[in-house]
């Protein structure tokens, strides 16, 4: 049986929380949020969300996410894909994908090698253990 900590351990550094950008908000990303926080939606809307057209993402304060202060604040209501992130698909496109996200996550068990992390990294998805 696989487990995502055969290839990944977040160490919460908190580097993918930095950003002038950060994730799209999906309808149930939203909704955690606002019952984690226990507020009006429309008031999450005004004080943490960016909202351009139908794309709803988090603000940033400060070069990263409105939610980070020395660690994720809404850990619990976090949208579904930083709970996923690193372990983005595009890994399994490119290689250099792979290496430009294990040189920024130090969570990344790199030392695997690139083919046995893919390998893993498709059993999560199949096994529905992670979503894309």
């Amino acid at each position: 049986m696989v487990d995502v900590s055969d290839i990944f351990v977040c160490t919460r550094c908190g580097f993918c929380c930095h950003g002038e950008t950060t994730v799209s908000l999906d309808a149930d990303d939203r909704e955690r949020m606002v019952a984690f926080l226990s507020m009006d939606e429309e008031k999450v809307k005004r004080k943490f969300w960016r909202v351009t057209g139908n794309c709803v993402q988090m603000k940033t304060v400060d070069g990263h996410c409105i939610f980070y202060d020395e660690g994720c604040t809404v850990h619990q209501g976090r949208p579904w894909r930083c709970g996923q992130w690193p372990l983005h698909p595009s890994i399994l496109d490119d290689e250099a994908n792979f290496m430009a996200i294990s040189e920024s996550c130090p969570g990344i068990k790199k030392e695997k090698g690139y083919d046995i992390f893919c390998e893993i990294f498709r059993k999560l998805i199949e096994n529905g253990f992670v979503q894309c």
